[in-house]
Formats: structure tokens, sequence, C-alpha cells
């Protein structure tokens, strides 16, 4: 297979955390155009359910590996072996994640650190390995699902919020270091999404579907974007969230 090169939509995929909802939707789409899959995963039904569905819905080809993606150790053997499998990795979509229990990591650490080390550790390990193969590529895309929550923190999630907002710190530095590479370096911030990680919440009219987030996270590979707010009012919302005086912001109820 060609490499995916300019805005080409990319032919070998690699999704870590493709039973996510923005993933799932993400790769079906993809699927429609004949992509081939590698899938990771911790819940081996969701998984098959998603590989069966993708291969329903057109891929070329899709494999799936059940992993607990916390387990960093691990990682090395499972991203080479994506490669293989593949012939190599145009896209890899890094979408796992966890919302955690802010009040119960206020009080507990252990919970705190498992917010981390999902969103934040598992993530860096994951990154590190696949820049260093794009780099060496000179081509491909790297897209990683943050979260609008990594731009301020709040009291509402800040545990959550702190390690995305590492997470865009790193993925910044990332950047810097090997787009001169020819290697695309995404950093997709959802805010509300209708996917089980939400369902606890009240919904409202910032909530999207995940087949708009999907639509949207295609155009901003295909424009070759360094962030993606999704939906893009996000961006207009979280610049004035940014915007607001800290000796303001500390009083309100966020």
């Amino acid at each position: 297979m060609a490499k995916a090169r300019g805005g080409a939509r990319p032919e070998r995929v690699l999704a870590l955390g493709a039973t996510s909802a923005i993933a799932e939707a993400t790769l079906r789409l993809l699927a429609e155009q004949g992509a081939s899959f590698f899938l990771v995963a911790r819940n081996a039904q969701k998984l098959g359910a998603v590989r069966d569905d993708l291969l329903t819905r057109g891929a070329g080809a899709a494999i799936a590996v059940v992993a607990d993606l916390d387990d960093t150790a691990a990682h090395p053997a499972i991203l080479e072996q994506a490669v293989a499998s593949l012939d190599g990795i145009d896209l890899a979509l890094i979408a796992h994640g966890l919302l955690g229990d802010q009040a119960e990591a206020e009080k507990n650490y252990p919970a705190a650190e498992a917010i981390l080390r999902t969103n934040f550790l598992s993530a860096v390990s994951l990154i590190g390995w696949l820049a260093n193969y794009f780099e060496a590529e000179c081509c491909g895309v790297l897209a990683v699902i943050s979260s609008v929550a990594g731009d301020r923190g709040r009291k509402s999630n800040y545990v959550y919020g702190a390690s995305k907002g590492g997470l865009n710190v790193f993925l910044d530095g990332v950047r810097n270091r090997i787009d001169r590479a020819g290697v695309q370096v995404l950093t997709i911030k959802p805010g509300f999404v209708a996917t089980p990680m939400t369902a606890h919440l009240a919904p409202n009219a910032l909530f999207a579907q995940p087949a708009k987030v999907a639509h949207d996270i295609l155009r901003a590979i295909e424009k070759r974007k360094d962030v993606a707010y999704v939906p893009p009012f996000w961006g207009v919302i979280m610049l004035v969230v940014r915007s607001i005086p800290r000796r303001i912001f500390k009083k309100l109820n966020m």
C-alpha cells in the first residue's frame, strides 16, 4: 500500500482504545473507504463487535488484539505487531481514556493516580514509540484524543483536566520535534460527547453525537491541522474560558 501523504485518506490504521465511541465512529468512516485496521482494546467482547462491524462496512482487514494499555511494558510488542500486520501504519489514533471520579480522586490518591496513568502516562508511552516510528518514515498521522478539560483547571474535573493538560503540552513538544519530518501530530479536543463515559451527565445543547465528532476528526486530518476542537464551536467557548481573569475565575462555580 502507498503511504498516506498530504491529506490523503489513511489506508493502514492503528486504533488504540478502539472500543471508545468516538474511535468507533471514526473507524466506521474509514472502513467505508476500504482502510485496514489493527484494533486494540481491553474488552474482548466489545472489540470483537467493533472488528466485525468494520469488516461488514468494507474494511480491507481488521485485526483485533486484547490488551490493557495501562501496561506500558507491553506497548512495544503491540506496536511492533501492528506495523508487521499492516505492513506499516498511516494513522495511529489514540483514543483510550478514563474520566474517573473527581470527588474520589480528591480524597484518595490511588484514584487520582489511575486517571493520570491512563490518560497521560500510558499515552506518553504510546506517543513516544509512534513518534519515533513516524519520524523514521517521514510521514504519517499521529492523532490523539484529549479534551477541552485540559485547557483550564476547573473544580469539577481538575484531575482529569490535569491529565489532559499534560497530554496537550506533551503533544505540543512532539509536534515541534517531528512536524519537520512530514508527520502530522493532531491534538483532538472534544467537548461534551454523548458516549458511555458521559452517560451520568445531564444532556444539554452542547452535547454532540460521536458521528459528528468523527467527521470533524477526519476533516482535521485531511486539512493537516495541529489542534482540532470538536465540534469546532468549542474553540470559541474555551477561548472565552481561558480569557477570564484568574481573580474572577477562582470564584466561579465550574
